[in-house]
């Protein structure tokens, strides 16, 4: 099999399961990572795999844990014996109030935007490098011009441009590391009670006067790992303008 393979972190639902489409439709064999969203892994895996047979496969791994992104990554490995693409994209995201914030919120939101990312591109870096092949992480606009209540979350995420421009250093020549940071793409799914007025306040300070989509993401993606053969350690905001602000 010829086809590229492609590594999704949290690639079941919203922006992951965007991504996965994409870089399927261009031809890429897609390994699905997923924690606890097993059925909607199981279902983008089944829906790509009745348009082309056996181009996907999905991996459960806690990214928290190194020994389970260890054991996800040799089934990769033993599905598809080598690996042109790492997107990071799994994240935890949730406010912590200074007073009220606790060790194991911290562990968690380090833990997959940052520790679970690290190791992950320690695991897969040689086929990276057999492959001359590519890192993209998902990080955020928050990560530079912080959201009030969400400091660890928004600590995590600088860490994650920090890991992007480090090993674009260390890993080049042979793989190009890079990162993305959305703006306000889709309205987290942790806060259902999110009122309307909010959401216009928050679109109301957006230049562009929208929000994005996930398909402005994943097409980012496809185009950093595809075609940017001469972009490595940058991290590119996809925020209608929000960072100028």
């Amino acid at each position: 099999m010829n086809c590229p393979v492609v590594l999704i972190t949290g690639a079941a639902r919203r922006i992951g399961a965007e991504i996965a489409k994409t870089f399927h439709r261009e031809g890429f064999d897609v390994a699905l990572h997923y924690n606890r969203s097993a059925e909607d892994a199981s279902a983008l895996a089944q829906a790509l795999n009745s348009q082309r047979k056996n181009s996907a496969a999905t991996f459960q791994a806690e990214l928290t844990d190194v020994s389970a992104i260890k054991a996800m990554t040799k089934g990769v490995f033993q599905w598809r014996n080598k690996l042109n693409v790492l997107i990071n994209n799994a994240s935890s995201f949730y406010p912590t109030e200074l007073g009220s914030a606790n060790e194991e919120q911290w562990d968690d939101l380090m833990g997959s935007n940052l520790k679970g990312p690290y190791f992950l591109c320690q695991a897969v870096a040689q086929k990276l490098r057999v492959s001359s092949g590519s890192i993209i992480s998902i990080a955020d606009i928050y990560a530079k011009n912080p959201l009030k209540g969400y400091s660890i979350y928004c600590i995590a995420k600088a860490g994650n441009i920090m890991l992007t421009k480090s090993l674009a250093k260390e890993l080049a020549p042979e793989v190009r590391v890079n990162g993305i940071a959305p703006g306000v793409i889709l309205w987290p799914n942790t806060d259902d009670q999110m009122s309307e007025t909010t959401k216009h306040k928050v679109i109301d300070s957006v230049p562009l006067g929208r929000t994005g989509s996930p398909a402005d993401i994943a097409k980012l993606a496809l185009f950093l790992a595809t075609t940017a053969s001469y972009t490595t350690g940058q991290v590119i905001a996809v925020d209608g303008g929000s960072s100028l602000t």
